[in-house]
């Protein structure tokens, strides 16, 4: 949901802490026992508190809890701008559970980066009791109006999302406009772009909602309407400077009318304000890459390599892009030049190989990138050695990879951005080359590893990385499914949610088509799910799926 920085108070509802579960997470004592006596003064029973520590991601990505505070100190190793990223890209952040991000930088750079990963509220520290309760008041409140679409989506039943918003809240109540902002967003997910355009444009000509004209214009692209999209997003960035979202979609909306030059102006406009984001970054070095703005794109992949040092988007693909933007400069360069760019060419390629050593695509995409150095030299021996090298790589793969187009995507000649069934802002992490079918089936053979010898937190670290690389994979879908059915039937505490993450699990799975042991394993966990708990066979409910 987005930050809700000037919340509207909610009056007319009287908030009970005593039943929600909170994790309050700081790296400094001190701020963590303060906050802790706030909430227990506010009635909240059941607080952990923890500082940022390994133990964090578990407590997360186990669930439960009804409220995350996390608090930002921008001199801690790992910060908490980090953990919010990592949460957020790993899909931690559960739509029932609201999250508050509590910081002391209030900087635009910090918070338009604490706003890319989508905080229902965000509080500049120090904060007085006063202020906390009004923010958690709204917030709560908003979950509990709520709760029913959080719970469809947690399921993956996005239809039955939509339809839940217009059951919930009648138009005299004060939460009614905020739960129309939710169904315009999940309209733009469904890729229902008319009834979403006709709800937001109602809102945003009404009361210049900078939400709903986001919506409004998502969805006049989605229906093709790409000129009246510009439109609005034009407006909405005089009216909004600082909406970066604006920037983003405005980039996207140039880019499919083929006008390269301002969609690179969009972005360089956006990264001028908000510059700490790695995937816009990487999105204005591949446009300007394309524009031949060569200076550009390697100041951007040059931000890239700095910022992904601690972050969940560190990957080979900025060392990949600037080794390719050095490579290209060979052409205008005289000699001295070129021997500059060959050595920092070999460095940047050279860099990504360390960086990554157990990265297979890394070693074929440095293999393609000396390849096409070579073919742009004439030296055709050695380029035809660096493309027997690719291809050997590739072989050894239990996927291999398309040759073509990772050269296309290396060489940065055109691979579209979007494909024409491509949602515009699609709510699932940025492609930062991590999606990998084959390193899904490895770490998800790491976990069966895990079970096996009773480390089950691994085994479900494990299982939750083989669907991030490969949601497809029906396997560690089912494993994660059997994992929560055990866990609920032998523990009491918070039997209700594992149970939910079950039943989410196996929708997502039933999503898919399977056949062989994956089918039967699913057809048996589907008949487990029907038993009562306490009729459930005891020890493990059957060998996971490798």
């Amino acid at each position: 949901m987005a930050v809700l920085r000037n919340p509207r108070p909610v009056t007319n509802r009287k908030v009970d802490y005593s039943d929600k579960r909170v994790l309050l997470i700081d790296s400094s004592g001190n701020v963590r026992s303060a906050i802790f006596h706030m909430l227990r003064r506010l009635g909240v029973h059941n607080i952990q508190a923890v500082s940022i520590n390994d133990r964090v991601f578990s407590l997360i990505s186990e669930g439960g809890f009804d409220l995350i505070l996390l608090g930002h100190n921008g001199s801690d190793a790992v910060s908490g701008i980090q953990i919010l990223e990592e949460a957020r890209y790993r899909g931690y952040m559960k739509p029932s559970a609201g999250w508050v991000f509590m910081t002391s930088d209030a900087s635009q750079e910090m918070v338009l980066h604490a706003i890319d990963s989508r905080p229902d509220v965000l509080l500049t520290k120090p904060f007085s009791i006063d202020e906390l309760k009004l923010r958690l008041d709204s917030l709560v409140c908003r979950k509990a109006v709520l709760r029913p679409v959080d719970m469809a989506l947690e399921m993956g039943d996005l239809p039955r999302a939509i339809a839940a918003c217009d059951e919930r809240v009648p138009k005299h109540d004060p939460l009614f406009d905020y739960v129309q902002q939710v169904k315009g967003k999940l309209l733009i997910q469904a890729r229902r772009f008319q009834e979403a355009r006709v709800l937001s444009e109602a809102r945003y000509w009404q009361s210049q909602d900078k939400e709903a004209g986001l919506h409004l214009a998502e969805a006049l692209a989605g229906l093709g309407q790409l000129r009246d999209a510009i439109g609005v997003l034009e407006g909405l960035i005089e009216h909004y400077p600082l909406l970066i979202g604006a920037y983003d979609l405005l980039a996207i909306v140039h880019e499919r009318l083929g006008e390269l030059p301002a969609a690179r102006e969009a972005l360089v406009d956006a990264t001028a304000r908000s510059p700490l984001g790695i995937p816009r970054q990487m999105e204005l070095g591949r446009v300007s890459t394309q524009t031949r703005n060569l200076d550009s794109a390697e100041t951007a992949y040059r931000k890239s390599i700095v910022l992904g040092r601690h972050s969940v988007y560190r990957s080979p693909e900025p060392f990949l892009k600037l080794a390719n933007i050095q490579r290209l400069a060979l052409a205008d360069a005289d000699a001295r030049q070129a021997v500059l760019l060959r050595d920092a060419f070999d460095q940047s390629l050279n860099q990504a190989l360390f960086q990554f050593p157990r990265d297979s695509r890394c070693k074929i995409q440095v293999a393609l990138l000396r390849r096409q150095l070579f073919e742009d030299l004439g030296e055709t021996l050695e380029a035809e050695r660096m493309e027997r090298e690719a291809e050997t790589l590739n072989r050894a793969l239990d996927t291999p990879l398309d040759l073509k187009r990772e050269q296309l995507r290396v060489s940065a000649d055109k691979v579209p951005l979007l494909e024409p069934d491509t949602p515009l802002l699609a709510q699932v992490p940025p492609d930062t080359g991590k999606r990998d079918p084959a390193m899904s089936l490895k770490v998800n053979r790491l976990g069966v590893k895990q079970y096996r010898v009773g480390k089950i937190p691994q085994a479900l670290r494990y299982f939750g990385m083989a669907i991030e690389y490969d949601p497809a994979n029906a396997a560690a879908l089912l494993n994660l499914a059997q994992l929560f059915l055990e866990s609920g039937r032998d523990t009491e505490t918070r039997r209700e949610e594992r149970l939910r993450m079950v039943d989410r699990y196996l929708h997502l799975c039933a999503t898919l088509s399977t056949k062989g042991d994956v089918q039967v394993r699913q057809m048996l966990l589907q008949r487990l799910r029907t038993l009562p708990v306490e009729q459930l066979p005891q020890g493990s409910l059957g060998a996971l799926l490798r």
